[in-house]
């Protein structure tokens, strides 16, 4: 009993030792984040730029899809009905043997023209990188036949809800940077969905804190895989140093190596900030994973990816900077490992095993002591940006869902060396690993849906002033559409054609619709 007494409190002071390297790594983030704040100015309103471009930039949206049919079709419908800008295209991506997606998105194209299918050469699947890569092919070809060019390339993926201004937004904001990044944040769901709930913590510290530091810090931005606008000359300079290929095919976390490589060839890069504009947050919003094994799944592609891929492919190349970052992308690798020994000797304690701590080192007892006050401090932190997106009641339950977040990342990352391994052992690629993905209910999406006026405005059935001054006079129980149609100002078919776009579904003229 003296020896395992002996050797546990060994092992507690190297828990200890970790803790604490850990969480002054974490602790220098946040003091530049702070730093950053303090220091931050005022940028011109985006809208304001947007109005200096003239001609405004196209946009293509590129969406790679595998096994989507469930999702693509709203997401492409909801998504053509909300965005606030006109001067854009969707080329989605899917493969030969995909036959029901393929069929989703050719009923989409058949009335919207701004829907462009591109079906890869060979079977799937692939990796995302390759079909984003013939999806890119696709749209050159597109420009050469419709003789017009693209200036800015947008990734999303098939569950995306773009926020209505994000292509202004990105517009504006690119006029002086080769590389944006829209934040991407999970969409609601109950207090006890733990699963949802650790992406929605997660992604509500990291969107708002961490990768805008990584920036001001000197490091590269790695995409997030969606919203991620490029622009045009950056993309073709990847190309000229990549042997035509934009997105990186050996990796699976292609959007990862995306923002490597844009900094390596001299690309600005920015953040935009985690706002709120007219009660709606400023960036594309999503599910992801709701249940634990998917959660799993979705994470050990990332930490093949970052983790042992990117190490694989660059090493620990760079300056100091640069080595930093490496450090921090990877110590998943060990931290995830440690973490899950922690919460056991945590679950331990609580059931009565108590810690050898005369058998440790002199010194652990402060490490202890210290590691005990980052990770309380850790806490409050994530539980202050998660409440900033989703309340304080949702955000009190951030230390369960750690702890239940920290499950997750051991067997992701037991799977991921586990892959990896056995993938180099017999010489085989690494797949693309699908996700199931889930679209939001049409009562959630028509929180999101734009005014009636703005969509006849933009399509030019009526004026901006026209549409000001029906609404200051039209009786409050009439709707927009119909006052118009009694006034002569709009045809009973163009009020129509409106709500359709409005609603992003065919809409007859005997349904019964309540906007406009």
């Amino acid at each position: 009993m003296l020896l395992f007494d002996i050797a546990a409190g060994w092992i507690f002071a190297g828990l200890a030792l970790w803790i604490a390297i850990s969480g002054l790594d974490d602790l220098i983030l946040d003091i530049a984040a702070f730093h950053r704040w303090c220091t931050r100015r005022t940028r011109p309103s985006t809208r304001a730029a947007l109005l200096r471009l003239d001609p405004p930039p196209r946009i293509a949206i590129l969406v790679p899809c595998w096994h989507e049919s469930d999702v693509i079709a709203q997401m492409l419908e909801h998504n053509l009905s909300v965005i606030d800008y006109a001067h854009y295209d969707f080329f989605v991506g899917a493969y030969p043997n995909d036959p029901a997606t393929l069929f989703a998105v050719q009923a989409v194209q058949a009335k919207r023209t701004r829907v462009h299918l591109a079906v890869c050469p060979h079977d799937g699947p692939t990796n995302k990188a390759d079909c984003l890569n013939w999806t890119m092919q696709h749209l050159m070809l597109h420009e050469e036949t419709a003789r017009r060019r693209f200036d800015i390339v947008v990734v999303h993926d098939a569950e995306d809800m773009i926020h209505p201004s994000e292509l202004r937004w990105l517009a504006a904001e690119m006029q002086d940077a080769e590389m944006v990044q829209v934040p991407v944040i999970a969409l609601p769901t109950p207090f006890m969905n733990l699963t949802h709930g650790v992406y929605c913590d997660e992604f509500a510290e990291t969107q708002a804190k961490d990768l805008p530091t990584r920036i001001y810090l000197g490091g590269f931005l790695p995409s997030c895989g969606v919203g991620t606008g490029l622009t045009r000359e950056m993309i073709e300079r990847i190309a000229e140093t990549g042997e035509n290929q934009i997105f990186q095919p050996g990796s699976l976390t292609e959007d990862y190596e995306l923002g490597r490589r844009v900094q390596e060839l001299g690309g600005r890069q920015r953040m935009l900030p985690v706002r709120w504009e007219r009660g709606r947050l400023m960036a594309t919003r999503e599910y992801f994973p709701r249940e634990f094994w998917p959660a799993v799944k979705q994470r050990t592609r990332w930490i093949t990816g970052i983790a042992l891929q990117s190490w694989e492919m660059n090493g620990w190349r760079g300056n100091w900077v640069r080595r930093y970052w490496w450090w921090r992308d990877r110590k998943g690798l060990l931290g995830n490992p440690l973490t899950a020994v922690c919460n056991l000797c945590f679950f331990a304690g609580l059931i009565g095993w108590q810690t050898p701590v005369h058998h440790m080192p002199g010194s652990s007892r402060s490490l202890i002591a210290v590691g005990f006050f980052l990770q309380m401090y850790r806490m409050v932190i994530r539980i202050g940006y998660s409440a900033r997106i989703y309340g304080l009641w949702f955000a009190l339950g951030a230390p369960l869902r750690v702890l239940w977040g920290n499950a997750i990342n051991l067997l992701a990352t037991a799977r991921a060396v586990h892959q990896f391994i056995r993938a180099k052992r017999r010489g085989e690629p690494l797949r693309w690993v699908k996700t199931a993905h889930a679209y939001p209910s049409r009562a959630a999406l028509t929180l999101h849906k734009r005014p009636l006026g703005e969509i006849l405005a933009d399509i030019g059935y009526v004026t901006r002033d026209q549409v000001r001054r029906a609404l200051q006079v039209k009786p409050a129980d009439i709707p927009l559409g119909e006052y118009l149609v009694r006034q002569g100002r709009l045809t009973s078919e163009q009020r129509w054609s409106a709500l359709s776009m409005q609603q992003g579904s065919e809409i007859g003229q005997h349904s019964t619709v309540t906007q406009g």
